[in-house]
């Protein structure tokens, strides 16, 4: 719903404002570097709600070498993985400066489906909802896709805490 300033400019509620985070931001937002990072840009995100995270998968992942040498296929718990990095990226954008030096941590990952195999040349598409929140303990549900067919998803659940060393 949009509210009018005192000189007649529209201003727009937050929460329903979609944000775009590039790689800078999301490496600003959690401590993950490559070879871990699996999100390339985090799209159409609503603070509190939802958000997309786009993965291009490509041939030069590390994992491709051992998964498997000739059949490369990328394995379903970095799929999974991709969401949680989603999901965190969502969780530090919605508290702001408040997140600063904090870390999401995986609690528990429940209904993982895998519908299909993601291959090199594949942009993976994870979309994240947030479920609820109570505390610092977030719960999700994701569905990553390929070309808007569903190849994976899961309910997961992660707490923000203090980072190790801060």
């Amino acid at each position: 719903m949009d509210a009018e300033t005192d000189h007649g400019l529209a201003v727009t509620d937050e929460t329903n404002v979609r944000h775009v985070v590039d790689i800078a931001g999301i490496m600003r937002a959690i401590p993950h570097r490559y070879p871990f990072l699996l999100i390339d840009r985090v799209v159409d995100m609503i603070k509190n709600v939802s958000a997309i995270g786009i993965k291009n998968v490509s041939i030069n992942e590390g994992f491709f070498q051992g998964h498997f040498p000739n059949h490369p296929v990328m394995p379903g718990v970095l799929i999974i993985e991709s969401m949680a990095q989603t999901a965190a990226v969502l969780v530090v954008e919605t508290l702001g400066p408040e997140a600063r030096g904090r870390v999401v941590y995986f609690m528990s990952v429940e209904g993982a489906k895998f519908r299909r195999p993601v291959l090199p040349g594949d942009r993976l598409q994870v979309h994240v909802v947030k479920q609820r929140h109570r505390g610092n303990v977030w719960k999700f549900h994701g569905i990553a896709r390929v070309e808007g067919v569903s190849v994976a998803e899961a309910t997961f659940a992660a707490m923000i805490m203090e980072s190790v060393g801060s």
